[in-house]
């Protein structure tokens, strides 16, 4: 029997990923088709406990956003509501649970199912609110493509676009000046976007690039000898590294010492602190880059599995709503290679929040530096079509939103 849900809410949680904005266009023209309203929740669960936290979602506020980058919505990496931080006098941080609150202004506003969009860490607070009972539909998103139960997640091909796209700048650079060219992308635990910077190396394209993986633990004299040996027989070497690097302590080479809100370390500086190895230990020229939020929020060489993806995955969220699923999640599966085909599958919750995604051992050579074929033949089918945004005087065209919060209907604010 379908239930009776006449409102649902959406929300975005953690990094911003190229496809979020397709995600919500999907949700609501799926949801209008049958009649329901949808509102959405401004940067993550934040927009709960604010005056102008929900917005009205409709036809007219979602056309043309498919070609937006980041979330017309926002987000947060810092909005748990189940473990709210609360700075005290002394600078301490008292955490305090407001998921209740959650559940009680989502009823207020007769909001009868929520579509969480995120990854693991957002997953998981969406299961835990589940378990509190609210009815909740997830949606697979990061560009790190980690997720556990889903073949990949929207938001990682874009990022690889992006990434490869200006490691083919850097690299003629690096051959050009016959250097040393280290390049930064994103990975915290898992090295999916920096394995797609070797296929820039093939049989017929014999690139010098070493990739370091979260995956494989950083051996200072071994990765040594390797770039040694490349500008030895190239002049030159490119090198990828995952912003997630570790030694064999489980020591991130670029941790800061700050942490958000889910305790995750805040990384980021990893390119230098090789390129300054390199430096030491082979007194090469260098050059390092890093890609930073260029991963995660360009748009304008979109992948067209990408955003194809991310808005299925948004419409088959809207189905599991109306048939009263709850606790689960619309996934990827991959159902051939050549041609590349895929589906919709479903997935709980339970299997996917807080678990990460690694590279598969098989996916990395013997030495450690690069992806074998069967990595290849993971990402080739995936990496082919572009959806461009249009264009107008040479730039991209974008549109303007205006976000029409809807009336307070709480007697008594929540406070941030």
């Amino acid at each position: 029997m379908t239930p009776d849900i006449h409102r649902i809410a959406v929300n975005t949680g953690g990094g911003d990923a190229p496809g979020l904005n397709a995600v919500i266009r999907a949700v609501v023209r799926s949801a209008e088709q049958h009649g329901w309203e949808v509102l959405g929740i401004k940067d993550g669960y934040n927009g709960l406990f604010e005056e102008n936290g929900i917005v009205r979602l409709d036809r007219s506020a979602v056309r043309g956003i498919t070609h937006l980058g980041g979330t017309i919505i926002g987000t947060t990496n810092r909005g748990d509501p189940l473990r709210w931080s609360v700075d005290n006098e002394d600078g301490s941080a008292t955490f305090i649970d407001r998921s209740q609150e959650v559940i009680d202004t989502l009823a207020t506003h007769e909001i009868d199912a929520l579509i969480a969009i995120g990854g693991d860490g957002s997953l998981s607070i969406a299961q835990a609110l589940f378990e509190k009972g609210l009815n909740v539909v997830g949606v697979p998103k990061t560009i790190d493509n980690d997720l556990a139960a889903t073949n990949l997640t929207f938001g990682f091909l874009t990022a690889v676009e992006t990434a490869t796209d200006a490691l083919d700048k850097l690299h003629s650079t690096a051959e050009a000046h016959e250097r040393v060219m280290v390049v930064e992308l994103m990975g915290r635990h898992a090295g999916w976007i920096a394995a797609a910077g070797g296929m820039a190396a093939d049989g017929d394209n014999d690139i010098p690039i070493l990739i370091l993986f979260p995956e494989v633990p950083f051996e200072r004299h071994r990765f040594m000898a390797a770039v040694k040996q490349k500008v030895k027989t190239y002049g030159y070497c490119s090198v990828v590294v995952s912003e997630g690097l570790r030694d064999h302590q489980g020591r991130f080479l670029s941790d800061q010492g700050l942490r958000d809100a889910f305790g995750h370390a805040q990384l980021g500086g990893v390119a230098s602190v090789i390129s300054t190895m390199v430096k030491d230990d082979l007194g090469l020229k260098y050059h390092y880059a890093v890609a930073d939020y260029l991963q995660r929020s360009a748009r304008h060489i979109a992948s067209l599995t990408d955003v194809s993806q991310a808005y299925a995955v948004g419409q088959a969220a809207v189905e599991l709503a109306l048939r009263g699923k709850n606790s689960i999640m619309p996934s990827i599966v991959r159902t051939s290679n050549k041609p590349y085909r895929w589906r919709i599958g479903e997935a709980k919750l339970s299997r996917v929040a807080n678990r990460e995604k690694m590279m598969p051992a098989s996916f990395i050579t013997r030495d450690g530096f690069g992806i074998t074929q069967r990595c290849r033949t993971y990402l080739e089918p995936l990496m082919k079509g572009e959806d461009y945004p249009p264009y107008r005087n040479g730039l991209p065209r974008y549109v303007r939103l205006k976000n029409t919060a809807v009336p307070k209907k709480l007697k008594t604010p929540f406070t941030l």
